[in-house]
């Protein structure tokens, strides 16, 4: 596979059986370059969501390959997918789950807490360099619910990126956001791509924010009914 290729599906299927057999997703296959900026739109219904469901390793229950980094995700153990997700992709849901009584730099900390690649003292130095680079160094030392909406979700990217992923994947990342804030997000990850050359990867509803993006993938009924650079 290309070095350029970060992530590539190959006649993904998927069925749900509850209250019946439905096929939810339908040989799906695509790849993602190395720092591109991908929109997934469609309809509620159309297996977006399902399909990032695939691709960020939570869903093991399906049909086809999944490569990631050169590596098949398909088949490997629950204990090998949890370290593949804590190396290599950041995740950004459309509400922000940081623990509340916790301050910003905490929450930023705690998925390189978990990794244990590096000491306390350097994963705390890490995080502030993420919140700065987000603007967000002078709340630092706030309690995570002190903040307005547009601030949580910008302290939500700087956890993304503490780890260094190879991916984000940002579920509706601006679903909850005024158009100010939703323009600021779109921004940030803009300059991701550009600048840190970061792969972003967004199921959205926002028309306007998939637009705006590198390429857009278009799901209808399970399948993909397109696709465009913008």
């Amino acid at each position: 596979m290309d070095k350029n290729i970060v992530l590539k599906t190959e006649n993904i299927d998927k069925y749900f059986y509850d209250p019946v057999e439905f096929q939810v997703l339908k040989n799906i296959g695509f790849e993602v370059e190395r720092g591109e900026f991908l929109t997934l739109i469609g309809k509620s219904g159309s297996g977006k969501s399902t399909l990032l469901y695939i691709l960020s390793t939570m869903d093991r229950d399906y049909n086809g390959n999944l490569v990631i980094d050169n590596e098949l995700i398909t088949g490997k153990s629950v204990d090998e997918l949890a370290t593949i997700r804590n190396e290599k992709i950041g995740f950004v849901f459309q509400f922000h789950y940081l623990l509340s009584e916790f301050t910003c730099l905490k929450n930023v900390m705690i998925p390189a807490l978990k990794l244990g690649k590096f000491s306390p003292k350097e994963i705390e130095e890490r995080a502030y360099e993420k919140l700065k680079m987000l603007g967000m160094e002078d709340q630092a030392f706030k309690p995570a619910n002190k903040l307005s909406g547009g601030q949580q979700q910008r302290v939500a990217i700087a956890r993304a990126l503490i780890n260094d992923p190879l991916i984000i994947m940002g579920d509706e990342p601006t679903g909850n956001l005024d158009s100010k804030n939703t323009d600021i997000v779109f921004d940030i990850f803009k300059d991701l791509t550009r600048s840190f050359g970061q792969t972003i990867i967004a199921v959205t509803h926002d028309d306007e924010f998939a637009q705006k993006s590198d390429r857009t993938i278009e799901m209808k009924d399970g399948n993909i009914i397109g696709g465009h650079k913008n």
